[in-house]
């Protein structure tokens, strides 16, 4: 047996903006996690350099996926047959085509997750670099972090129709990542580590829709969105000194504008509306949706002595689960 995990992540600042050239800061968050295991029903098919003995077209049939969280129990040919590309399909054959073979040897693949799905904490991308770690050990031909970034972030479209590329990146690395669409990755240090606290809305939105309509109010009028979209550039840069230069509690005021900017750019809702503006009341340094919008997450920067009040808030008004996590 050969087992994998990868964590899930949040975006602190710059979701949307980034599609379009801007910086994003992203952070993996560890309490969450998505693991897969792959079980040899035999291994007397590998070869020492690790490829296939006696693998016939009916391969895909002696190749088992299993996926509670989202009730899949099925052999990978039936996936592969499909005539919408099944994101798990893909990221086989990605990871299959990364390591120079044709096919697998009999096994199961057992997927779990305990990142909320649709809920921008990059649950696709977190289950994809699990899912291709694991195979690529049980193969024998362990691959790169650039690699697997890459074949998770063709997944990703499968997911989100046009993705920036910063979940897979922050999933695959498992650090803080400074990203720019088609620039090289940045890790980057934290002066002073703070908490923040995920607040669930419980509302599953879809990422590939909101990516899609901010695309369209964008191609309705260019001068305008581009004018948000260098705003939110701009508080991600001014958040990553803060952050380097261990100011943490600069970052609630730019939490807060980077919220705003984002409902100017349809992509919050009741929801998080309502969440954010309960972490306010109750003390909170800042608050902001996280991710594709529309529903998922929202994040809130406390001090240590608050995560309780706010926490007690969040539900209070509506949440339907919180995460604390620690930036460092």
């Amino acid at each position: 047996m050969t087992s994998a995990s990868a964590p899930g992540k949040i975006i602190l600042f710059g979701e949307h903006a980034v599609v379009y050239g801007q910086p994003a800061l992203a952070v993996p968050v560890t309490q969450v996690k998505a693991e897969c295991k792959t079980d040899l029903v035999t291994d007397s098919r590998i070869k020492t350099d690790g490829e296939l003995k006696n693998s016939g077209d009916d391969w895909a049939d002696s190749v088992r996926i299993v996926a509670p969280e989202i009730g899949l129990d099925s052999p990978l040919g039936r996936l592969l047959a499909e005539r919408t590309p099944h994101p798990l399909a893909a990221v086989i054959v990605g990871t299959l085509q990364a390591v120079g073979l044709a096919s697998l040897p009999p096994m199961t693949v057992r997927i779990t997750s305990t990142i909320p799905v649709a809920s921008g904490l990059g649950s696709g991308a977190a289950v994809s670099v699990a899912l291709i770690r694991a195979l690529a050990s049980a193969l024998r031909h362990p691959l790169a972090d650039e690699q697997v970034s890459a074949i998770a972030y063709e997944v990703e479209k499968l997911h989100h129709g046009t993705p920036s590329g910063i979940d897979n990146t922050v999933v695959t690395y498992a650090r803080p990542v400074y990203f720019a669409k088609g620039q090289p990755i940045e890790t980057f240090s934290v002066g002073a580590p703070f908490t923040v606290v995920i607040g669930d809305t419980g509302v599953a939105a879809s990422t590939k829709d909101s990516v899609g309509d901010v695309r369209q109010l964008w191609e309705a009028d260019k001068p305008k969105m581009e004018r948000l979209f260098a705003a939110i550039g701009s508080i991600v840069r001014t958040a990553r000194q803060a952050i380097e230069g261990g100011h943490p509690e600069w970052l609630g005021p730019l939490m807060d504008e980077n919220h705003a900017l984002l409902r100017e750019m349809s992509v919050s809702s009741p929801e998080l509306d309502r969440l954010t503006e309960a972490a306010r009341r109750s003390g909170a340094l800042g608050a902001k949706l996280s991710g594709g919008g529309r529903g998922g997450n929202m994040i809130v920067l406390v001090r240590q002595d608050q995560v309780q009040s706010v926490t007690r808030a969040l539900m209070d008004a509506g949440a339907k689960r919180t995460i604390v996590t620690e930036i460092a």
